[in-house]
């Protein structure tokens, strides 16, 4: 029964999970709370997420992923068995499926065991561990076994994973720690020191989403947000315009260009030559950010376009991977 295949993307910002024949069925933050006084979870995902800086003293709500990589091994495992069952309804354990999971390009093996044992503790048959461009490049309809070079710039919410992939493989890749959860945190500390703002990370990812920008926008928007003001200490609402965004995101921005570019000069002529022919290819939910494509394009010299949908791209990629290897077999 092949419809037991199931692709997750565990992600730092959120999880996918992707049935064969089925495509994305769920999409939830990869986040836990659970109570600290009688030791158990009390929500995992989209009710967790909104618990995230609003909590009484005995629930925290936690993110058991930290760029990329599990930082909690009890609660992820917990929250991919909450995941799997939800994708795939509770009857599944008769059979158990067989389930491929990303990781981002750069971790190590110590790592890349905990994701698997996690994912055989939450009901696998079997695992397979695949890097994340090559699923994004596959999720982005790419043809990764024909030989010629496709790079792909992988933005998730703990990681940027950048590689050139041929012939199946990733030729040269690199994964730096600095991706959508950094945008947030940039805008932060920009309010911070400009307006003495504190918001919260939910704050700063509502203003990244609506009006943020890593390039000039044609015309200048402007969001209302609430924070507490820390002169006062008391309630205050603050004009943020798409232009400050621009200058608080400049230096996580400028740091994927640089990856970008530091890839770009250890590709192989051959493949180089196929890049700037067929273009750059963004993927994850970090290249929904405004301007990014643009930012990239300028400073390269090279096409860049982002995949139809950058969010599950990776999911998709993760689930067909299997299909693929059984074609080929």
């Amino acid at each position: 029964m092949a419809s037991s295949d199931i692709g997750i993307d565990l992600g730092t910002a959120s999880t996918l999970v992707y049935v064969r024949d089925k495509g994305v069925v769920l999409k939830e933050p990869s986040v836990v709370a659970y109570d600290k006084d009688q030791d158990k979870i009390v929500e995992i995902g989209e009710e967790a997420r909104l618990m995230l800086g609003r909590t009484p003293g005995n629930i925290v709500a936690v993110r058991p992923l930290r760029h990329g990589v599990i930082s909690d091994y009890t609660t992820t495992e917990k929250m991919l068995k909450y995941f799997i069952r939800k994708a795939v309804g509770r009857n599944f354990f008769g059979r158990r499926p067989r389930i491929s999971v990303c990781v981002p390009s750069g971790v190590t093996e110590v790592e890349k065991r905990a994701v698997e044992e996690a994912t055989y503790n939450a009901g696998a048959r079997e695992v397979t561990i695949i890097e994340e461009p090559v699923a994004a490049a596959i999720g982005a309809g790419i043809d990764i076994m024909r030989p010629c070079g496709n790079m792909i710039v992988d933005i998730g919410g703990g990681t940027t994973d950048i590689a050139v992939i041929s012939l199946g493989g990733t030729v040269v890749s690199s994964s730096i720690k600095v991706a959508g959860d950094d945008f947030d945190e940039a805008i932060i500390r920009f309010m911070r020191k400009r307006h003495n703002l504190l918001i919260g990370e939910r704050t700063a990812e509502e203003i990244k989403i609506n009006i943020g920008t890593c390039y000039k926008r044609p015309e200048n928007i402007s969001i209302d947000i609430r924070g507490r003001n820390l002169v006062t200490g008391l309630p205050k609402t603050v004009t943020v315009t798409s232009d400050e965004t621009e200058e608080a995101l400049r230096e996580p921005s400028s740091q994927i260009v640089e990856a970008v570019h530091s890839v770009l000069e250890r590709t192989p002529p051959e493949l180089a030559a196929d890049i700037s022919d067929r273009g750059i290819v963004l993927t994850g939910g970090g290249a929904l950010l405004h301007g990014l494509e643009e930012l990239i394009e300028e400073k390269m010299g090279i096409t860049t376009m982002t995949a139809e949908d950058p969010l599950s791209a990776v999911a998709v990629g993760t689930g067909k991977y299997i299909e693929y290897i059984d074609s080929r077999n």
